[in-house]
């Protein structure tokens, strides 16, 4: 594992500028990863680790630059509840553990640097400096995958009765006897024009 700094510096790379939530996001994909005890998530327990982030925030492109999860590898899983929360799932362990960012954090931050006008600087120098308990609520909880949740599942793809398009990883509806996507099945979230 790298030191806070050096992970901060990865994910200001990565996402383009350093912010609260940055610093909130590392924080976080560290404690859950201490907590799981998974020490190489880059290297030889890159496929032990499944990460499910529940806000689509910059605190998501920090967890990944920690945990190494992305969406292209299946091990980072969004779940839009709109929270600054991530679940670690350790799948050779069978542990995972909750991890949300406390809302009284950000009236500590207040308190602690009074100072600082900028709420957002105030933010990132008070979540480096508070201790965990403090910025963060943990919660050991149990994840259920499903084979086709699982990173390198090879399944088979069916083909959608309506608009012959190819849908992977038992993404298919089954309506009225047809096999159909999503979006076929009326669940769009666009409209062809």
């Amino acid at each position: 594992m790298k030191s806070l700094d050096e992970y901060l510096h990865d994910a200001e790379q990565a996402h383009g500028h350093l912010c609260a939530g940055q610093v909130l996001g590392v924080r976080m994909a560290m404690l859950g990863l201490e907590k799981l005890g998974i020490e190489d998530p880059r290297g030889k327990d890159r496929k032990r680790l499944v990460t499910f982030v529940e806000i689509d925030r910059c605190a998501t492109d920090a967890i990944g630059v920690v945990t190494g999860c992305r969406l292209g590898k299946r091990a980072l899983k969004f779940r839009d509840w709109g929270k600054m929360a991530a679940t670690f799932v350790d799948l050779s362990a069978g542990k995972a553990i909750r991890i949300a960012a406390r809302e009284s954090s950000k009236r500590r931050a207040r308190e602690m640097h009074p100072e600082i006008e900028s709420k957002n600087q105030q933010q990132m120098l008070a979540y480096r400096e508070m201790p965990e308990d403090e910025l963060f609520a943990t919660q050991w909880v149990k994840v259920e995958l499903p084979a086709e949740e699982f990173p390198g599942y090879k399944g088979d793809r069916v083909v959608c009765a309506e608009c012959g398009e190819g849908i992977n990883f038992r993404r298919e509806l089954h309506k009225e006897g047809r096999t159909l996507c999503r979006a076929c099945a009326g669940e769009r979230y666009y409209e062809p024009l």
